[in-house]
């Protein structure tokens, strides 16, 4: 049997929007559906504070969580790459569809112009969770996205952690980073291999300079390449991925640094050990001794 019309936001069943769609989840495709309605339904309330006028959704599927979000949203637009699930949620939602309350964009959300919304809520295909973040993160939007809990817990990682690396430095140059929600495996059909995290970032300005964003994610990136290595030989082994053009050169800059700005023994700590705001202030000296011959 099909909905009543007159069905209210926020009341539709997971497994009957499964059913209404027609389309089988595949795994191969990277597709598990939130079934969980619990769950589903506290994905808006860790966001309370965040502004929810327009809401951009990425990877709508059958709808479960488009359908919470058209409760708390002025807007919704969704990005659905499979021209099945395009369909329904236009068919699912056609009232919504017709009143501008939800716009389906169907696309890679890697690829399609995103509209100017205030703040996305998905539960990502877990294969593009890095691309995606990483191209959402720079708006400067806050974000409700679920991800695997390991990738979660990486983002959110403190320096001295297991848990801390490159990922967590570039996610937390952009946001705060919060791992709100650890969510089981059997919230989704067809359970994944892993559990999953719901991670809410805020974001804001880092409490340190960059003067030019590209050379320092590269930097990080560099380093974080031989995380076992001391800093020292990180630097001077990874002038192909950072751009230096003079390793040797930022090492004697850094064998006395600044004690106001970075510790002495800085050479001689491997990349887990150091906080953004030290990477930033070795991003900066080796921009100055390092590139185009200092």
């Amino acid at each position: 049997m099909g909905r009543s019309p007159r069905e209210e936001h926020g009341t539709r069943n997971p497994d009957a929007l499964i059913r209404r769609a027609g389309v089988r989840a595949d795994p191969n495709r990277d597709q598990h559906f939130l079934v969980d309605d619990r769950v589903v339904d506290r994905i808006p309330e860790y966001g309370t504070e965040m502004d929810f006028s327009h809401v951009l959704e990425i990877g709508g599927g059958p709808g479960v969580l488009t359908d919470r979000l058209l409760v708390v949203a002025d807007r919704v637009t969704v990005v659905e790459r499979d021209p099945k699930f395009a369909d329904f949620l236009r068919r699912e939602f056609a009232d919504d569809c017709e009143d501008g309350r939800l716009t389906v964009v169907e696309g890679d959300a890697l690829n399609v112009e995103l509209p100017d919304f205030t703040a996305c809520v998905a539960n990502l295909p877990y294969g593009i969770s890095s691309e995606i973040t990483f191209r959402l993160l720079p708006l400067g939007k806050p974000m409700l996205l679920m991800f695997q809990q390991e990738f979660a817990e990486r983002m959110a990682g403190e320096a001295g952690t297991d848990d801390y690396g490159r990922l967590s430095v570039t996610a937390q140059h952009y946001a705060d980073v919060e791992v709100v929600e650890i969510v089981p495996r059997e919230a989704f059909s067809p359970a994944p291999e892993v559990s999953s995290a719901i991670v809410r970032t805020t974001p804001r300005n880092p409490d340190y300079e960059v003067d030019d964003e590209e050379f320092f994610l590269d930097f990080v990136k560099a380093v974080f390449t031989q995380r076992r290595k001391t800093i020292r030989n990180a630097i001077r082994n990874t002038v192909h991925i950072s751009g230096l053009d003079d390793g040797d050169a930022v090492v004697d800059a850094l064998e006395d640094p600044d004690p106001d700005v970075l510790p002495e023994d800085i050479l001689r700590k491997r990349a887990g050990n150091v906080t953004p705001a030290q990477f930033a202030a070795m991003a900066r000296v080796a921009d100055e001794y390092g590139r185009g011959g200092g």
